[in-house]
């Protein structure tokens, strides 16, 4: 019997991610390794809150440049997060996960409203709980959505899938020679602007205490590899006991 280093997570996925080598919407390939990844950690017990954000479709800032009122663009944003979130539940459930879908914004056809209690007790029953629709406000991303959402549900830690291997002082990408950071502190990413979380989304987890793992979801098995303790595929913001 395998043992998870941890009981409770919040899993926070950027809407791109889900492209794969697409450069819009959804990539059924990568949607459904996404799920298997998922399926593989809640098998050997891990309850798990899910996040995922709508840059694939479209995010508050893009329509805002557009010429769309910020407001109206971060709605759009939201319900773009709920479209990926209704693609995740079905991918989840094809794998036999049994899934819950929570929007911030009244959605009744096609999902619960968030209620803390109600997602508390659908984790409590191994189902994974999915959070759509941002927090329902305009102004927040979906990091913010992922801490809050991480924090209300008693998550031990947030982990970040990412298309790297951790956290770099530079883009790994443009610059080769980009110092990896094994362990960072919240104070150093916010003081040097490092590209893991918005400021806001940082200083609640520095403020309660949240860790953050931040890692390649694109390998294969990493999140197993992660859950199981294997922290070094991995950079560690903040103080993980």
């Amino acid at each position: 019997m395998q043992h998870p280093r941890f009981k409770r997570i919040l899993l926070k996925l950027s809407g791109e991610a889900l492209m794969g080598n697409q450069q819009y919407g959804i990539d059924a390939k990568v949607l459904t390794a996404f799920a298997q990844e998922v399926a593989e950690i809640h098998r050997i017990g891990v309850q798990i809150g899910l996040v995922i954000g709508g840059g694939n479709i479209i995010r508050g800032d893009q329509a805002a440049a557009q010429g769309i009122d910020k407001v109206s663009g971060d709605y759009m944003g939201m319900l773009a997060t709920v479209i990926n979130a209704i693609a995740m539940q079905n991918a989840l459930e094809q794998q036999g996960v049994p899934t819950r879908l929570q929007t911030s914004i009244a959605m009744a056809q096609i999902a619960e409203p968030y209620i803390r209690r109600r997602a508390m007790r659908h984790l409590e029953k191994n189902r994974v709980v999915i959070f759509g629709a941002g927090t329902g406000n305009p102004y927040f991303t979906t990091d913010t959505t992922a801490v809050l959402r991480a924090i209300e549900i008693e998550s031990e830690v947030v982990i970040k899938g990412t298309k790297v291997d951790g956290i770099y002082d530079a883009d790994p990408v443009k610059v080769p020679t980009a110092k990896r950071f094994d362990r960072v502190s919240f104070d150093h990413v916010i003081e040097n602007k490092l590209s893991v979380m918005d400021f806001t989304a940082m200083t609640l987890c520095r403020e309660n205490g949240l860790p953050i793992l931040v890692f390649n979801m694109n390998g294969e098995g990493n999140l197993k590899k992660l859950i199981l303790g294997d922290t070094s595929i991995a950079t560690i913001v903040g103080n993980l006991s």
